[in-house]
């Protein structure tokens, strides 16, 4: 869907252009946006080194396990029908911590694993709400809370906004982490209760996302 937004954009603005007789202002803009892009891509990655190698002293020095031991409780809270030895849970909580900490690019593949490890309980569990009508595999509701629980994403330090806000220019980069965290923790909040709600609602089915 977004690729074809993304084309639709595009072909309306070289149309545009072309009717206006801004071809050559379309090209340049074109050419110029690529240069920033190119910028851009060096900055993030010398933030994204940064912010994963401190991941790798914390989780030598362990602190991440220290934090994984720690919001163990809302695991269990949010995820009461997971066994505690799952390996879903170690991945959901790296998941979170990762994203707490503003490291999208970390939490990806955690997030990646925890879907499957929940796919595999969903199956080992022979849930009968798993499938539906057609046969077809539906989320779970752990699936639909640990996605919802993403999307809503508490951060504390939003390393991406800030490495932004640095690049183009901005006199103080980090005056977005007080709003920041304020809009998060307001969106994980809604989200955290909302899923407890629908889970309760239906709980041997899928939440109702589609």
């Amino acid at each position: 869907m977004l690729n074809h937004i993304w084309a639709a954009m595009i072909a309306i603005g070289i149309i545009y252009g072309a009717l206006t007789g801004n071809m050559e202002a379309v090209a340049n803009g074109a050419l110029d946006a690529a240069g920033e892009a190119v910028q851009l891509c060096i900055t993030m990655i010398g933030v994204m080194g940064l912010w994963v190698g401190l991941m790798e002293i914390a989780s030598k020095s362990g602190l991440i396990a220290s934090m994984t031991r720690g919001i163990q409780p809302f695991i269990t809270f949010l995820f009461p029908r997971i066994p505690k030895e799952h390996p879903a849970r170690q991945y959901i909580s790296t998941n979170i911590i990762a994203n707490i900490l503003g490291l999208g690019w970390a939490c990806t593949p955690a997030g990646l694993k925890a879907m499957e490890e929940l796919a595999h309980l969903e199956e080992e569990r022979q849930n009968p709400g798993y499938l539906s009508k057609r046969g077809e595999r539906v989320a779970s509701n752990e699936m639909c809370t640990f996605l919802i629980l993403n999307i809503s994403s508490l951060q504390l330090i939003p390393v991406s906004v800030i490495a932004y806000r640095s690049q183009y220019g901005s006199a103080n980069p980090t005056a977005v982490i007080a709003p920041g965290i304020l809009a998060t923790a307001i969106s994980t909040a809604v989200a955290v209760i909302y899923c407890k709600i629908r889970d309760r609602a239906c709980p041997s089915r899928q939440i109702g996302i589609k």
